[in-house]
């Protein structure tokens, strides 16, 4: 499964990336073994994702994000946030 994915940072600020293993680069993220902004920035919490079933339409997802304003990534993260909450 490729994974693009938003993280929450101690500053409240937040981090996007991509992975094909959504749980081991969370854990490296955490152990400061994951981006170079993470590993100042720590601990991280997954705040949202989209699973894609190719590495380059994550890749593509993962750019557009990192495009987005922060007004709208937080949209995104609140969205998910509540459909996580009525499942």
């Amino acid at each position: 499964m490729n994974v693009c994915y938003m993280l929450r940072c101690t500053d409240g600020s937040l981090y996007t990336g991509w992975t094909n293993d959504l749980e081991n680069r969370l854990r490296a993220h955490n152990e400061g073994r994951g981006g170079k902004y993470t590993r100042s920035h720590r601990p991280v919490a997954l705040v949202w994702f989209e699973a894609f079933d190719t590495r380059e339409e994550a890749m593509r997802r993962e750019w557009q994000v990192k495009h987005l304003s922060k007004r709208q990534k937080e949209a995104l993260v609140s969205r998910f946030c509540q459909q996580e909450k009525g499942m």
